[in-house]
Parts: C-alpha cells; structure tokens; sequence
C-alpha cells in the first residue's frame, strides 16, 4: 500500500526483542511482496505464525473454464446463482462460482449468509466489491467493516473470513489475481503518494485500527495456492488460533475503498474508460463508472461510442442506478457482460438519440479489461442469457 501504518503494540526498532507482560518473547513475522524488495509489513504474534499440525487436501469449488467460442458478446445473470435457501446456508469463500477466467485473473460471485471458514490465497490478491449487504471481514491484521460500495483490497497469504451481519445476503463480486493488486502507478509519485489529479487518496482508505486477538486450538485455515496443473487447496490446522497479532506496522495490509469516494472525471466530450481506472493488477484493469455530470459540449453524444476492444476483453458487473446505453439489453441490476476483443460493441440501438442532451448518468458500474483472452467459468455458463449477442440486431441467428 502507498502509506506506512502502525496498529497496536510494536517495539522501538525492528528484528530487536520485543517481550510479552510476562517476559517471553513475541515472534516477528515478515510479510513482504517480491521477495525483500517491495511494500512489506512487521507482524508480532504470540505463538510460533509457521506451527501446523495437520495438513490435508481441500478440493476447491469447480474451477474448470470453457473458451468464449464462438466468439460471442455474453450477459451473465449472477441473482440467478443462488436461491435462498443456497444463501442462507452459503459462505463467501467455499460458496464462490467461478463466472471468467484466464491464467491472470479470475472473477466470481458469490451471495452468503454464513460466516465464512478461514482462509488465504497464496497465488495472488484478492478486489471483492460488496454489492449488497454488510458484514465484518475479519483478519490477521485486525477487522474492517464492509458494507454496500466497498472494495476489499486482500493482500495475497492474509488469512481472513468473512462474517455477514443481518438479514440480508452479503453479495460479493470477487476478482482473484496472479499478481498484486494496487492503485495505477500513474496516481502515485514515485514515493508511493496519492498526487493531485489521482481521483482518490489516502484519506478514503481505511484499514485495520486495532488487532484482532482469538484464542484456540487446533484451528482450521484453507489456503489457495499453486500445484501441479494449476490451483489447488490444502487445509492446514494450526495448534494456536493465527489470530494472535498484538501489533503490527509497515505498508502491506488489507483495506477498504468505497465506491462513492472516487472523484469522476469529465469532458467536454466523452471520456475514455481510462479516466475510471481504481486498480490494477498484473495484464488487467479494474474502472468503476459512478453517478457523474456528462458531456457538456454543445454537439456531445454523451452514451460511448462504438468501439473494437483489440488487445482486452471488457467485463461490466452492473451494480446499481439506470445504466443508460444498455436499455433494451436485458441488463440489469446484477448483470455482468463479457464483450471481448476482436468483437465491436457499444451502446444498445436507440440509445445514441436518447442520450443528447442529457447532463446527469445515475449509473454504477465495476469493469475489469484483461488483456489475455477470458473463457467461462462453470457459474458463467448457469447465469448466461443467450439472447444477448443479438440485441443490437434485434434478431438471432437464421
């Protein structure tokens, strides 16, 4: 992360001996991106952080992928994924359903109403967006409340789970990289700062504010990570709960974004999605489109123009207002389109001529352009409205 924190109880100088009440010692853990020589943190734990006494296989949800072939622009219905029943008893990490996929990222969806188990993905972070609903994430660095609009930053090997609160689902939208994920590096002066023309910064971060201390034994944690022919879990138990961080300090830690803090920026005439970017990751973006004022050139088109996206696939998950160029798609609240390159797309028909002279767009939107090609998850394939590809035509095939 850009900015240095320091949460709960760490000693004077680093790698020096830092002594419990009673005069035992705390054990330093080094959590660090790129070996030695990225962002990092210190963690003191009261209990030995790498003691595990029983490691066995966890089979992961289906991860299997088809290819977008034909090539076809998609609209994929997550509310249609799970019933009632399924979220009431579901959590938001053995309960995922893979929609996309490639060997960079993954995206899944997921509505829960259980407490999650314990669980870290040792391939890459994790951006979850909390579509609806509110609960608590807890983590090895402390807790972070999450609600409606808020990104999750999970920095990869944090051991966390997720505990909805109330009575409704806890919706999740959840991009799993193999890389880190962070703010563009344009947004960033060379020391890591938020600059000026970044359209958030430091102050509409939020991370942990105190440690989360747990106690208990033979604790179960489940960790992604990489194996023969891709991804693979194992289930660890630990002796000691790894809730047991009385302090930590440095500059990698999990934190909170809300949506409604990003700043939009406008034109006289239409702004490229590049102007909407929040994150990036290793081969592939993430752009949210918030409620804004529009184009305000006398001759503007405000709704975007046709476009071929060349070198990425576009994925649009629709969370919220009335998205203004896709009326008469189908799309809807929940929606998530796959428009992917080497096919043109844009507006629906009619929405051109509508769109003149409007100022305002009460629109709300997350979207991930990957630049290798995305093949469809299983949870994809069950959510698909196929009559999507030929909206623009207003017919299907012959």
């Amino acid at each position: 992360m850009a900015f240095y924190q320091r949460v709960g109880d760490v000693p004077p100088k680093r790698h020096t001996q830092h002594r419990t009440p009673e005069g035992g010692l705390y054990f330093e853990e080094l959590m660090g991106e790129e070996g030695f020589s990225s962002d990092s943190s210190l963690l003191y734990h009261r209990h030995i952080p790498s003691a595990i006494v029983d490691a066995t296989p966890w089979e992961l949800p289906d991860l299997a992928t088809v290819p977008n072939h034909p090539l076809k622009p998609r609209h994929l219905k997550t509310h249609d994924l799970f019933a009632e029943q399924e979220w009431k008893a579901g959590d938001a990490v053995t309960g995922r359903r893979l929609l996309l996929g490639n060997s960079d990222v993954r995206i899944s969806y997921v509505a829960a109403g259980e407490a999650s188990p314990l669980y870290r993905n040792g391939i890459g972070d994790e951006c979850a967006y909390v579509e609806s609903g509110e609960g608590v994430v807890e983590t090895v660095f402390g807790e972070l409340r999450v609600g409606q609009g808020d990104y999750v930053i999970l920095p990869r090997a944090t051991t966390h789970r997720w505990v909805p609160q109330g009575d409704r689902p806890l919706r999740v939208y959840i991009i799993e990289a193999e890389s880190h994920i962070a703010p563009p590096k344009r947004y960033l002066s060379k020391y890591g700062q938020f600059l000026e023309h970044a359209p958030y910064c430091e102050r509409d971060l939020t991370g942990p504010a105190e440690p989360l201390l747990a106690d208990g034994e033979d604790v179960e944690v489940l960790v992604k990570h990489r194996g023969r022919g891709g991804i693979v879990g194992t289930r660890y138990v630990y002796p000691h709960h790894p809730f047991d961080v009385v302090g930590w300090d440095g500059c990698l830690y999990p934190y909170t974004f809300n949506i409604a803090n990003f700043e939009p920026i406008t034109g006289r005439v239409h702004q490229p999605p590049p102007v909407h970017q929040v994150f990036e990751g290793h081969n592939f973006v993430v752009c949210n489109f918030v409620p804004r004022k529009v184009d305000y050139h006398p001759l503007s088109i405000p709704v975007p123009y046709y476009h071929s996206n060349v070198d990425s696939d576009e994925v649009m998950f629709y969370c919220g207002g009335n998205y203004e160029a896709r009326k008469g798609s189908g799309i809807g609240q929940g929606s998530i389109s796959l428009h992917p390159g080497g096919h043109a797309h844009g507006p629906q028909p009619g929405a051109y001529e509508r769109s003149i002279g409007v100022d305002f767009f009460d629109e709300l939107a997350v979207m991930v352009d990957t630049f290798r090609p995305l093949e469809i998850g299983e949870g994809g394939q069950a959510a698909e409205d196929d009559r999507y590809a030929w909206t623009w035509a207003g017919r299907g095939p012959r």
